[in-house]
């Protein structure tokens, strides 16, 4: 699975398509990963020889895909789950396959190249699909915080450009689907667009990325500002959350706050939590690196104290009188646990069947433009009553 990334990446686009200067001053900043982006890139790495096992055999012998698998298994990070959700991966590549009345072209991890849109840009596809005029580009996303969607992703598009670009000597491609795919979350979402459609929005993104190839352009501190390395030391970001508003007539005389002031300052009160945990974030690593942050040190936070050793401890109870039986207690796996124990969620829906089920989540607030659909009138009905009797 290739390292390398181009300047403007097509993952990053949501970033530099809404604030071009951010890529350049983010080079300041070194991209120092995480524990889930090395187990998404493991599970990427088992998806990609699960996906070449089952569409290049003549590259992929059954024999160095069982050294392959082995090796990842190694991998401090490797968990059986992983197996369960690449599995769930490779069998929504095949049903897309076999909905073909023929067999399709199938790639797996394809380099592409956009940089006819993005200066110097290059990526690499999940998976690729192509039966006659028809092109598939898949994603699988191994994230489990938030549910990624299709509709107008800039990567996605970014590839099926560079696929476009990619394989328009060979198939007369008219029609272009993308896909994510994100298992964990029971995700998979899909935009449909002519060759028309995706090459206008092309063109409309050769000028922006012209502007942040070049690092010029204006800051845009907005919603995006948390994907980048620079946001806690951004200082268009903290103008952004440092500036009042002028203060407004209340129409309101009263003492209690309108639910129009409620639901201003929700939606200024939520950014600024995340750029003051990024600051708290930055602060910490200065110091734990020996820099000084003026007004602030580091100190031992709050523990929990604990047995070092519970037989021991056991032991030392039950000479003391208490029953041993006393000291334990059976408690059921949760689903995670079980997920890991069987091999993944689809081996569990196979095994639970119509025991697995899954509830209504409780109502949450979110912001006029989250993508998920309100919650139903009707479950609130269910919940909390009539609207009278939820007033």
């Amino acid at each position: 699975m290739p390292e390398q990334h181009a300047f403007l990446s097509a993952s990053g686009a949501h970033i530099w398509m809404h604030c071009t200067p951010s890529v350049k001053l983010s080079t300041q900043f070194p991209d120092q990963g995480s524990a889930y982006a090395a187990e998404g890139t493991l599970a990427h790495s088992l998806a990609e020889i699960k996906l070449r096992r089952q569409y290049d055999t003549v590259n992929m012998t059954a024999q160095e895909y069982r050294e392959q698998f082995a090796k990842i298994q190694e991998d401090p990070l490797y968990q059986s789950e992983m197996d369960g959700y690449t599995d769930a991966y490779i069998d929504y590549i095949t049903r897309l396959c076999m909905a073909f009345p023929t067999k399709p072209y199938v790639a797996a991890e394809r380099r592409l190249d956009f940089s006819h849109i993005v200066p110097e840009a290059f990526g690499t596809g999940d998976c690729i699909i192509i039966h006659e005029d028809e092109l598939h580009v898949c994603d699988l996303k191994y994230g489990k915080g938030v549910p990624v969607s299709a509709q107008g992703n800039p990567q996605l598009r970014l590839y099926a450009l560079g696929a476009v670009k990619e394989y328009a000597l060979l198939f007369g491609i008219r029609k272009i689907t993308t896909h994510i795919i994100q298992p964990r979350l029971d995700n998979f979402d899909s935009e449909s667009l002519t060759i028309k459609e995706l090459e206008a929005w092309g063109e409309s993104v050769k000028p922006i990325a012209a502007q942040a190839f070049a690092g010029e352009g204006d800051f845009h501190p907005g919603e995006h500002c948390r994907f980048c390395r620079a946001k806690a030391r951004c200082t268009a970001r903290a103008v952004e959350m440092l500036t009042l508003e002028e203060p407004k007539q209340r129409q309101d005389s009263g003492e209690l706050l309108s639910d129009d002031e409620i639901g201003s300052i929700l939606s200024r009160a939520i950014p600024l939590k995340n750029w003051i945990e990024s600051l708290e974030s930055y602060a910490k690593d200065q110091l734990i690196a020996g820099k000084p942050i003026p007004g602030w040190k580091l100190v031992e936070g709050r523990s929990n104290t604990k047995i070092a050793d519970f037989e021991e401890a056991a032991g030392k109870l039950t000479e003391a009188g208490y029953d041993r039986a006393l000291l334990y207690k059976s408690t059921p796996l949760g689903l995670t646990e079980l997920d890991s124990l069987v091999g993944g969620r689809k081996q569990l829906k196979a095994l639970l069947g119509k025991l697995l089920v899954k509830p209504t989540g409780a109502p949450t607030i979110a912001p006029e433009n989250d993508k998920r659909k309100p919650f139903s009138e009707k479950k609130l009905a269910e919940m909390f009553g009539d609207t009278n009797n939820r007033r």
